[in-house]
């Protein structure tokens, strides 16, 4: 019984049986001559070598063996005894695969790690072992030769051939003045699965199937392959890159088969990286920066424009104040408008208009009139209102804040995980064009996303301005304020401007470590701008009936939940497509008969009596035609539409659910907006000089950034070896690639189309509101 901190030297003794002694055969070899010899379990032949080692050259050994004999009792034991290290390995070699499949070897091919000299120059010995315990002779060549290209060179293309039994390692040291390179490998063919490692100049070096995963940086590969290696990972200023060739292809999407043992061909190129970070980051922020300089000069020039504007405006409502329509009446003088400025609006609810009987009596006769006023449904105080739609800031403001906290915590996690552990094949970046910063392993994928949060921050400067010439001229009691144009209201505006902002946080944290996992990080604040966008051309026109924040960011919520349930369960799940589509399809016939009746419908028990009442009066009894012929055109585009992608959907079941998801909100908010154009240009109005600028430039630069969008330079549908396939080199100042642009298009026109929703009715505003008509 041993006490805690007590120690017992323990003697062990191998008693070897007496049976004869083996002879032991030893003898100078050279490099480079093919040994043809025969080792049996009673003798053993020793191999003395010597060589020359320079501390400032690195010459590589390489050992190759080949057993002759067709069927040994027991396998041939290679033992390498260096200065500084040993190496081992039996012939045949035996590697397991999945399942604990063995594949048989009898070529081996090892290079020997090269410990380092203290020395100008040595002589060093090393001793080659063979050994076996087969009574039968065992019949094999030994071929011991110079690497001649161990270490590689910068911008250099190297070839050379490796198999599962001879995986291959070079040294590559870092020049003066590089801190940064791109280790490329590329393969003639796509099987069999391969691994590259970076490791660090220290033996053993892990380079069998078994073991390459044990240190260091490494991942699979088919046809390419690049690690970004920083000199401040590795004291030694050198490091290690280890090719090893898998015994199956599944973990690199192939099949799994036995497949014949064949020389693929690899080629190492290893790039420096110049001092690009600098550049990169100017560049980025000078083209945004752009864009507030570009918006300064706008803001200065239409000011003074529409001063003169107003003025004129102002003059012409006071000679033609008393022409309305008789449906279009305002129910506030401009003084009260004036005074409830001066209220505060926690004091208002929007209860406080329709609990009056009369008011929800008059509601039901003015919103089902044929022909509609924007001043039919502007008739709700404007405090109420700004109210309202101010919760939709608030709310998407602790939305971001709650959503993004655990998402940066987590893919900090994950970047972690890729830094200790090594695992490139974690995270599915553009390898060819993945500049480290810091922990950060693709920094240029995280810089491009700046775009968003600039481009976010200076459309709500535009909306802040804005708001405040509207206040003040809400103050000064202009009747352009109070009677013309569509009723502004910034609350969506500003929510649309910090989604923005959002969708490029998260965005970059998505870039972190793209895969399949987080996905969702990148997409859900595009739902909620598509989702936004759409509000806010039906708000332009319903102000008083448009969704409250609550419910919106409630159906928002649902789109995000299916899209974590598609993510996780659509692939392939036939009865998740069946629910759906059916789900799809009632949410786009309420959501139709909803916008159709202008909210004035009950979902109830009797709604199906209701209809078959309708049918049989409008379509059987006297078939007349819709009432509202514009909407209907629209509902009937938007189910046709829908439906059709919801066939879509339920026959091709595309793996890419959350895109899939996103492509239904686009394409329903693209049909929106033609509508509002169309129905805008039928109605008389125009389309201003800016906004029309901002429609044109907007559709140009969409165009340009789907293109690059579907570059798809990487993919986590797919496994990380077969999603390197995609990769490509930096295209723009050796440091951005296809997706950095997308990112910077992607956010010039969203901006875009931001602006586009704010100036499309600026023609508007000297125009009465019992003018302007709804559609």
């Amino acid at each position: 019984m041993f006490g805690v901190g007590k120690f017992c030297p323990v003697l062990l003794v191998l008693m070897l049986p007496a049976c004869g002694a083996s002879v032991v055969i030893q003898r100078d070899a050279q490099f480079d001559v093919t040994y043809d010899d025969t080792v049996t379990s009673d003798n053993q032949t020793i191999y003395s070598y010597n060589h020359t080692v320079s501390r400032n050259k690195t010459e590589g050994v390489r050992v190759s063996v080949e057993l002759l004999s067709e069927s040994a009792q027991s396998p041939v034991l290679f033992v390498v005894r260096q200065k500084q290290a040993v190496l081992s390995f039996q012939v045949p070699l035996i590697l397991r695969g999945l399942y604990q499949r063995k594949y048989q070897y009898t070529q081996v091919g090892r290079t020997l790690c090269q410990p380092p000299t203290k020395a100008l120059a040595e002589t060093q010995f090393f001793y080659l072992d063979v050994s076996t315990l087969s009574s039968a002779g065992v019949h094999y060549q030994l071929r011991v030769s110079r690497v001649d290209s161990f270490t590689l060179q910068t911008d250099k293309k190297f070839s050379f051939n490796a198999t599962p039994s001879q995986p291959q390692f070079f040294k590559y040291m870092f020049p003066d003045g590089v801190d940064t390179v791109i280790v490329k490998v590329n393969s003639q063919k796509n099987f069999p699965c391969s691994v590259m490692s970076i490791q660090d100049i220290q033996c053993p070096v892990y380079d069998l199937d078994n073991n390459v995963a044990f240190i260091g940086m490494y991942q699979t590969m088919t046809t390419t392959a690049a690690i970004t290696v920083q000199r401040k990972d590795f004291p030694s200023n050198s490091f290690y890159v280890v090719v090893v060739v898998k015994t199956e292809d599944e973990a690199c999407g192939g099949p799994l088969r036995f497949y014949p043992v064949t020389l693929p061909s690899f080629v190492h190129s290893v790039c420096s990286l110049a001092e690009v970070y600098v550049m990169g980051m100017l560049f980025c922020l000078g083209i945004f920066m752009s864009f507030y300089l570009l918006t300064f000069l706008v803001a200065c020039v239409e000011n003074k424009r529409y001063g003169t504007v107003f003025e004129d405006a102002a003059l012409n409502l006071k000679h033609d104040s008393d022409q309305c329509c008789v449906f279009c009446v305002l129910d506030r003088s401009l003084e009260s408008v004036a005074r409830s400025r001066q209220e505060s609006l926690s004091s208002v609810e929007e209860d406080d208009y329709d609990t009056l009987v009369d008011i929800d009596s008059d509601k039901n006769i003015v919103r089902t009139k044929k022909f509609l006023c924007v001043s039919d449904l502007a008739r709700k105080d404007k405090r109420i209102l700004s109210k309202k739609y101010q919760i939709y800031f608030w709310n998407i403001a602790t939305i971001a804040v709650f959503y993004a906290l655990p998402v940066i915590q987590l893919v900090i996690t994950y970047q972690t995980v890729v830094n200790v552990t090594g695992n490139q094949d974690i995270c599915y970046y553009n390898f060819l064009c993945a500049h480290p910063l810091g922990a950060l392993s693709s920094f240029n994928n995280i810089l491009s996303n700046l775009g968003y949060v600039l481009l976010g921050l200076l459309f709500l400067l535009i909306i802040l301005q804005r708001d405040i010439l509207h206040n003040r001229a809400l103050e000064r009691n202009e009747s352009t304020a109070v009677e013309c144009g569509i009723p502004k209201h910034f609350g969506l505006y500003y929510a649309m401007g910090t989604a923005l902002m959002m969708e490029g946080l998260l965005s970059a944290c998505y870039h972190v470590c793209p895969n399949y996992t987080n996905f969702q990080f990148d997409t859900s604040f595009m739902y909620m701008i598509a989702g936004l966008c759409m509000l806010k051309l039906y708000q332009k026109r319903h102000p008083d009936i448009n969704a409250s924040a609550y419910s919106a960011y409630a159906c928002l919520a649902a789109v995000i939940f299916f899209s974590v349930l598609g993510v996780v369960f659509g692939k392939g799940n036939t009865v998740f497509w069946i629910v759906f589509s059916v789900i799809h399809i009632l949410a786009t016939l309420l959501l139709s008969t909803q916008l159709y009746y202008m909210g004035r419908w009950r979902l109830d028990s009797g709604i199906l009596r209701r209809m078959l009442n309708v049918i049989y009066t409008d379509c059987i009894r006297q078939c007349s035609g819709p009432m509202y012929i514009d909407r209907m055109v629209l509902l009937v585009m938007g189910n046709i539409v829908n439906w059709s992608l919801a066939a879509y959907g339920l026959i091709k079941r595309p793996n890419d659910f959350a895109s899939y998801l996103l492509a239904i909100a686009i394409c329903n908010l693209l049909l929106y907006f033609a509508f509002y154009i169309i129905m805008k240009l039928r109605s008389g109005e125009r389309i201003q000089c800016l906004a029309l600028v901002c429609i044109l430039f907007t559709a140009v630069v969409w165009g340009f950034a789907l293109f690059f969008f579907l570059q798809g330079l990487s993919t986590w549908q797919k496994t990380p070896a077969e999603s390197r396939e995609h990769n490509r080199e930096c295209i723009l100042l050796s440091f951005f690639d296809d997706h950095d642009i997308w990112h910077f298009l992607s956010s010039i026109a969203m901006f875009g189309s931001f602006l586009v929703l704010l100036t499309m009715d600026d023609d508007l505003d000297t125009v009465q509101r019992d003018k302007i008509y709804v559609f």
